[in-house]
């Protein structure tokens, strides 16, 4: 499930990923699919700008590998 959200006076989209997300790497891109058209609108987003904020799937840390079953 999806959350919308409308950007305040001076953000921009990798900050609004940090607050949602707690880092920009690899979910700004996906925020970017979610939301077409929203790169054009510049790094600094218009106040009130609504961006939709998926769900984002975590990757495990580390993945297991086994030598010997």
């Amino acid at each position: 499930m999806s959350l919308s959200y409308r950007s305040k006076q001076g953000e921009t989209l990798d900050y609004i990923c940090f607050k949602r997300y707690g880092k920009t790497n690899g979910v700004v891109e996906q925020v970017l699919i979610a939301n077409p058209g929203l790169a054009e609108k510049g790094i600094v987003l218009p106040l009130s700008t609504l961006v939709t904020l998926p769900d984002i799937d975590e990757p495990s840390a580390f993945n297991v590998v086994r030598l010997w079953t």
